[in-house]
């Protein structure tokens, strides 16, 4: 009886031509190697696909995994949070290249031995020397396949799905950080030392050497642009006390005040939102805003307006201003009472106030057209006395830490002089700083109200 022919034998047969060694393999234990390195190359197309999903999570993918009652959500926000959100991206981070590059290794090394013993492609000659197919086959066209289907296919996918691909690898991470913890461990720390060193070896620029480069880089460049810019590089180092309107300015009203009255200060103020408190303002118990009011502007009656309080924010004097931005914008509020180290109320910042640290003033309909400050000639100037350091600086074109060595708490014009003279001056006192002479023009026995400042010689020009 005769048998049937062997089907792996005629593709054996097919594929004789190629190779220049015998056969040692059986045909069966090529497809499955084949079967292998497909699988492999699938596991690193998952690493690859997790290392693009967690680090593409945008706060919205973050509040949803939060909200939900899953345990793949739980993993992944215990992968990225804990015990820190830099601890964690770091260790998560050198988990997926960890895995991904043995995987990768083990796909090199695995599809070398698997070729080795089935295809021995002969050498050919080129004018430029013999090449070695077997290198091109067995390592070129292997690291191609990875960074493809491995790579960048995989990467472009989770860029579209990077929750399904969270949810997907949150546990066999997890897994994974488990079972090479320590050599994870060992990764992160070293990797902390190297950033320690190269840090330490980078040149640290200063807000004023960048300050500096501006009015070099452009000289014919307006001055409004200038000071845009210079804003937007001191904005990190400004503090809420610096740009905050103080207590003694600020319009606010009692829990107590009548509905009547208070409607008729509210017109009177034109103010959108108006600070309240009991007993005194280190006690503020809300914001009124003042269209809430505008559904009783015609109440003949008294009514409770107390439920019209909105709950306020409260924010220290030493806060940066792009951090007080950032609460601005995720609580969608325009104004927050700035505190003392004791609790006590020191004034009140506004969402304007930040803005104008960068644009410059900006005025409303309904903002007084008064000048901060009066210009004699190039040289002498007339301040009043709660004139913030910070807008001299500006007004002068002054290097931004001028004052810094004797001002200590001073925040104003006042306060500088109060830093350095010791004492309350008295109208017509001359205080001299450096190459400026201050001039007391008004003042009682409480604070400086005027000043006149001389600058004896061009400051800001030898500074630039």
């Amino acid at each position: 009886m005769k048998s049937d022919p062997d089907p792996y034998q005629h593709i054996e047969s097919l594929l004789q031509p190629l190779f220049i060694a015998e056969i040692n393999l059986p045909i069966t234990s090529l497809l499955i190697g084949l079967l292998i390195i497909l699988l492999f190359l699938g596991i690193s197309a998952l690493f690859s696909c997790s290392e693009n999903a967690f680090f593409s999570l945008s706060p919205e993918n973050l509040a949803e995994l939060n909200d939900e009652d899953s345990p793949g959500s739980h993993i992944a926000l215990k992968l990225i949070n804990d015990p820190d959100r830099h601890t964690a991206t770091r260790r998560l981070l050198a988990t997926i290249l960890l895995m991904n590059n043995l995987v990768n290794i083990f796909i090199v090394l695995y599809s070398s031995y698997l070729f080795s013993n089935w295809f021995q492609f002969e050498s050919i000659q080129t004018p430029f020397g013999f090449i070695n197919l077997n290198f091109l086959f067995q390592v070129v066209f292997i690291t191609f396949l990875i960074v493809l289907f491995g790579e960048i296919i995989p990467k472009i996918y989770a860029t579209q799905n990077n929750l399904r691909i969270v949810r997907l690898m949150s546990k066999p991470l997890n897994v994974c950080y488990i079972a090479f913890k320590p050599l994870i461990v060992l990764l992160v720390k070293s990797s902390s030392i190297f950033d320690r060193y190269l840090k330490s070896r980078q040149h640290n620029i200063s807000v004023e050497e960048i300050s500096q480069a501006i009015d070099i880089a452009d000289r014919n460049k307006e001055i409004e642009e200038k000071h845009i810019l210079k804003g937007l590089i001191s904005f990190g180092n400004t503090s809420v006390k610096q740009i905050m309107k103080p207590r003694t300015e600020v319009s606010c009203l009692e829990m107590q005040t009548p509905s009547n009255e208070l409607l008729n200060t509210a017109i009177k103020w034109t103010y959108s939102r108006i600070p309240i408190y009991e007993e005194n303002f280190d006690q503020v118990k809300g914001i009124l805003y003042i269209k809430d009011l505008l559904p009783h502007i015609h109440e003949q009656k008294e009514f409770d307006w107390h439920h019209l309080i909105r709950p306020t924010l409260f924010v220290p004097e030493h806060k940066k201003i792009d951090d007080l931005l950032e609460e601005f914008q995720e609580k969608r509020v325009h104004m927050a009472i700035v505190v003392d180290e004791y609790g006590g109320t020191s004034g009140i910042v506004t969402m304007e106030d930040i803005l104008e640290e960068v644009f410059g003033e900006i005025k409303d309909e309904f903002d007084e057209e008064e000048l901060a400050f009066s210009k004699l000639d190039n040289n002498t100037f007339v301040f009043e006395g709660k004139t913030a350091l910070h807008d001299i600086i500006k007004i002068l074109d002054l290097p931004l830490d001028y004052f810094e060595e004797v001002k200590e708490d001073a925040d104003t014009i006042g306060g500088l002089i109060l830093e350095i003279h010791k004492k309350i001056p008295s109208i017509g006192d001359i205080i001299y700083f450096q190459e400026m002479v201050f001039t007391i023009e008004s003042a009682d026995n409480r604070k400086i109200k005027r000043v006149k400042l001389k600058i004896t010689r061009d400051i800001g020009k030898e500074n630039a």
